[in-house]
């Protein structure tokens, strides 16, 4: 880690009042000035954020190009397919995920000087933002961590004990050793946590934030006059925090805390369904193609650099990721109940090859026109879903309660329009490979599946008739070249 724990903290300056991350670079500035004023430790949080969202992070790799990994596309192209078999050693691939690391660990270096610096200026902060800033700069911190965890390290359920990545939590210019992914899920929890109680102050958990598209009236998402108290669901906010904490201890398996995180977002009923109308308007403007009132947290896209990536990666003519329809209809079950599942119906265009061969399903999910003030919402990549928190519900609570587990499984799926139910109690086994097989339409373009199979150390489905083993070969990226040493000091 030698490397990236001394990056000079980018500024992005806000241009517009009108969205939170509407922001260009604008200088590089001393650290010891930029900490002087709250507005500078806001900048350079809104920093992070923004190498989030960039194309080798959350606005990229880590939200749709990884997605190759879970088998949802088949590439005329050598070079992607023999990726998308799990090759990593390919020097384009190397390339990728080591500018991944890197840019992540550029990140999680910048949280460190805004948690180094923020405790001795608490005098500068007003209300509640000391809370927020800390907080959320500690769950960027962890989310970052916890992802180079699930792409470099061993799986907890193989390796707790084997050496996976750097907690980094100074700032110098030390190498920090590697965890264990034991030790790393612990000091990812700690984090987590931290952040929770300080996000106890956040905006978001009061019932006067209504949660909603930017032009329905009764949301207030965008009505406060600081820029830093709107659209909390574009930041990690307390119950994107909560999600988290699912997410990492189910990676534990502790089922018992993970289940108490993800009820606590459900139960608080603040994110609101998506109506049937609002996902099937007719009018591009005001279709929701991605459950944006679900988004529990979301990065935020820049339309003019990024989307223009993400068309030509999924919805050109002839995008660089594509299925073949009879693929799509395997995934989405249209032979047995899927026929009516709403994304199945508005995520793909059947469209002739233009190579010829069969028909291929292009994806809709990300489609916007390039002003996005008309929009029924902003572009964003999504991090956090409600339905994520209940199929962590669902295989939570198996083991004490599996009819209420069915119920939390049963819920995602009436909601998507699948009307047949669940009713008997299946293996636990087979439970999983149904939530498996739910998770994988829910999550298409998104990059989560490749994380359950390797949490779970499950076969990779690649269809109804054919899986690749798990391994480590499987589902662990290779360390950048100059990292190997480090893990084995």
């Amino acid at each position: 880690m030698k490397k990236y724990l001394y990056t000079v903290v980018v500024i992005m300056l806000l241009t517009s009042c009108k969205k939170f991350l509407d922001v260009k670079p604008q200088s590089q500035i001393n650290k010891d000035d930029l900490f002087t004023t709250e507005q500078g430790f806001k900048e350079a949080l809104n920093g992070v954020y923004t190498l989030c969202a960039s194309s080798s992070l959350y606005g990229g790799v880590l939200t749709f190009n990884n997605d190759i990994l879970s088998q949802n596309y088949q590439f005329n192209d050598v070079i992607l397919q023999s990726t998308a078999n799990f090759n990593y050693s390919l020097s384009g691939v190397v390339a990728k995920n080591d500018n991944t690391w890197s840019s992540a660990y550029r990140a999680i270096a910048n949280c460190n000087y805004i948690l180094a610096a923020i405790d001795d200026k608490k005098g500068l902060f007003a209300d509640k933002d000391y809370q927020l800033i800390k907080g959320e700069t500690l769950a960027l911190r962890a989310y970052l961590h916890f992802d180079i965890l699930r792409m470099f390290g061993p799986s907890y359920k193989v390796g707790p004990s084997i050496k996976a990545i750097p907690y980094v939590t100074t700032v110098g210019v030390t190498s920090t050793p590697f965890s264990t992914t034991a030790d790393a899920i612990t000091k990812i929890i700690a984090d987590l946590t931290a952040a929770k109680t300080l996000l106890m102050s956040d905006p978001i958990i009061s019932s006067a934030y209504v949660i909603g598209y930017p032009s329905t009236v009764g949301s207030t998402e965008t009505a406060s006059n600081d820029l830093f108290l709107q659209n909390r669901r574009h930041r990690l906010n307390y119950y994107a925090v909560c999600g988290e904490l699912a997410r990492v201890y189910l990676y534990k398996s502790d089922q018992v805390n993970s289940l108490a995180n993800a009820l606590e977002v459900i139960n608080a009923k603040r994110f609101p369904f998506t109506d049937q109308d609002d996902f099937f308007n007719s009018d591009i403007q005001k279709k929701d193609r991605i459950f944006y009132k679900e988004l529990i947290a979301a990065w935020f896209i820049d339309t003019k650099g990024i989307n223009g990536q993400l068309q030509s990666l999924f919805t050109v003519s002839n995008p660089l990721y594509s299925a073949t329809v009879d693929q799509v209809n395997d995934i989405y079950q249209v032979g047995q109940d899927g026929a009516e599942d709403w994304r199945y119906k508005q995520w793909f265009l059947s469209t002739a090859a233009t190579t010829g061969g069969p028909n291929r399903a292009v994806l809709q999910k990300y489609i916007t026109n390039l002003d996005p003030e008309p929009n029924l919402h902003p572009l964003v990549a999504p991090a956090i879903r409600l339905s994520e928190m209940y199929y962590i519900a669902a295989e939570a609570s198996y083991d004490t309660d599996p009819v209420k587990a069915i119920g939390y499984y049963n819920t995602i799926r009436a909601k998507r329009g699948i009307g047949n139910t669940l009713i008997d109690v299946p293996a636990k086994n087979a439970f999983i490979d149904l939530l498996l097989a739910e998770a994988r339409k829910e999550f298409y373009a998104e990059n989560q599946m490749f994380y359950m199979y390797k949490r779970l150390n499950h076969a990779v489905v690649v269809s109804s008739t054919q899986n690749i083993q798990p391994s480590n070969g499987v589902f662990m990226f290779p360390l950048p070249q100059d990292e190997q040493a480090y893990r084995t000091n």
